[in-house]
């Protein structure tokens, strides 16, 4: 006996994905354009981690719509995946943009250059105020969705970053010491670093259709055997349909068959209040049964 329930997603972010890429693609243009003429490392460097950040943005964005589109008879899960996918490569662009600029800082290591302190600093402060507001647009469901939390990430990271840069160039104006520009560089490749690392691992976790963080197999596998007439369980699998979404599968051997009425719906909602379970394919089987011919793991 199978059974299922559907739990999806929170509300679209769209309007916040939308402001969050036009804000940032012109604080980019700007940073190119004054980090060229002020000569500043830091200041390309931060339009290159922006730019990899509004692609992130698109991406997630992307992710969200496609997550919304119904199931087909090719695709039973439909898009919902592409959330995970996409804060997987929003990751990965992150390192890459990593590489660039760590590269960049250690040739203004080698060869320090004149840099136009007060230009940095107005464009930076700018920056700050463009990244804090976008990530307040993401502030309410960092805590609920992958996707989202990556959003917030990028931008919350890039806030510090600018103000790191404010103080680069604050310093290269009052002392001169142009070695600052490329070490502050550094410093953003570190916070960079910092803020992805588990945004990384979480969504590579996911992709392999790992349990999800926060929820405890153990204390699932406990709370099923302490139910009504289960014997015992196997086949139980926990894992993300998408970044807002739980799904769990599982045997149960139970000394009676069929269960009481209300026991299965009783149960999903359990699990979902419980857990956050919201998609549960349980099948129950009877002690009578071959317990080799349904468990996977039956030697």
């Amino acid at each position: 006996m199978t059974t299922h329930t559907h739990d999806h997603g929170p509300a679209s972010y769209s309007r916040a994905f939308a402001a969050g890429i036009i804000l940032n693609v012109s604080f980019v243009l700007a940073e190119v354009i004054f980090g060229i003429r002020a000569n500043s490392m830091a200041l390309i460097a931060d339009a290159g981690h922006n730019f990899s950040d509004v692609l992130s943005l698109a991406l997630a964005w992307g992710a969200s719509l496609l997550a919304a589109r119904p199931a087909t008879e090719k695709r039973t899960y439909g898009f919902r995946k592409a959330t995970v996918m996409a804060s997987l490569v929003s990751a990965v662009l992150l390192l890459v943009a990593l590489g660039g600029i760590i590269r960049e800082a250690v040739v203004k290591l080698a060869r320090p250059a004149p840099v136009g302190g007060v230009t940095v600093i107005i464009v930076a402060a700018a920056g700050v105020v463009v990244n804090t507001v976008t990530a307040v647009m993401f502030l309410s469901g960092r805590k609920h969705d992958l996707n989202i939390r990556g959003a917030f990430l990028h931008m919350a990271a890039d806030a510090a970053v600018s103000l790191g840069v404010v103080a680069a160039g604050a310093v290269i104006t009052a002392t001169g010491w142009l070695i600052v520009d490329p070490l502050i560089s550094i410093g953003i490749a570190i916070v960079i670093l910092a803020g992805t690392w588990s945004l990384l691992r979480d969504s590579f976790n996911l992709a392999l259709d790992s349990v999800p963080a926060g929820i405890d197999l153990g204390e699932i596998r406990r709370f099923l055997l302490d139910r009504e007439r289960v014997v015992r369980i196997h086949d139980l699998h926990v894992w993300a349909l998408s970044t807002t979404e739980t799904a769990l599968s599982v045997h149960l051997v139970l000394s009676e068959t069929p269960p009481r009425a209300g026991f299965l719906a009783a149960l999903q909602r359990e699990l979902h209040e419980r857990f956050g379970i919201g998609h549960s394919t349980i099948q129950v089987e009877h002690t009578d049964d071959d317990p080799c011919a349904l468990d996977s793991d039956c030697g």
